[in-house]
């Protein structure tokens, strides 16, 4: 009778330990098929080709590099200028010695959706009492591009920011040093298309400074002709 009654146990328990079922083993094989349609899918919406360097690289490479060794004479191909980076600041003073934290937030999005990049508060390194200025004062936003975002940056602002501008005449060719770095500005942030307008509550302006390896004044300002730089001609005092 006990060996009967162990029989008995032995069968509602099912078989022994170590050995999966065949429910088990149906379960497992589901859930490798599941997991591996999972992986499939995620494959699939990723893109299956890298995406294309910017069109700028390309164009600088074909284009203004040997229009630049005919201009100049250069041999060497490293001698040819080229943009280092691209530095982009707001300056917002007025905000943070007015306590107004929200337009400082603000503006950082802004500038964000503008560079690509988020960008770094900048602080005052010394107090000044005309101004309400503390030393560490969080007093500006300053974005520093390189690379590939430097060239779609760089793009952008050309093709779609310039044409923004409300009467727009070309930029100054004066602003130059002598490294042959250029410096501009814009009066609002609207001019990018990144900026929804309808959300802005106030206008806010912004300098970019083009960080070249040029030598010269000339090479910088051919350097940016090259690109595209829409420069204005001023016309010489004396001439109507």
């Amino acid at each position: 009778m006990s060996e009967a009654k162990d029989k008995q146990q032995q069968s509602q328990k099912g078989p022994k330990s170590g050995k999966p079922s065949a429910e088990e083993i149906a379960a497992k094989k589901a859930a490798k098929k599941a997991s591996k349609a999972s992986i499939a899918a995620e494959e699939d919406d990723q893109p299956s080709t890298p995406a294309p360097p910017p069109r700028l690289i390309a164009h600088y490479k074909e284009k203004v590099v040997p229009a630049l060794q005919q201009r100049f004479g250069y041999t060497n191909n490293l001698a040819v200028p080229r943009i280092e980076k691209i530095v982009i600041s707001m300056g917002l003073g007025k905000a943070a010695t007015a306590g107004e934290k929200e337009k400082i937030n603000q503006a950082e999005k802004e500038l964000a959706v503008i560079a690509g990049q988020k960008p770094v508060r900048t602080k005052a390194k010394k107090s000044v009492a005309n101004f309400k200025v503390r030393e560490g004062m969080e007093t500006g936003l300053k974005v520093t591009l390189r690379g590939n975002r430097m060239y779609e940056f760089l793009d952008r602002m050309i093709t779609l920011a310039f044409p923004r501008v409300k009467d727009f005449r070309g930029v100054s060719p004066t602003g130059f040093d002598k490294g042959g770095n250029y410096n501009f500005g814009f009066t609002e942030q609207t001019v990018f298309p990144e900026v929804d307008g309808a959300a802005v509550t106030f206008q806010q302006g912004m300098n970019i400074t083009m960080v070249t390896t040029a030598s010269t004044i000339d090479e910088g300002r051919e350097l940016l002709k090259g690109f595209g730089f829409p420069f204005r001609e001023e016309t010489p005092k004396g001439s109507k």
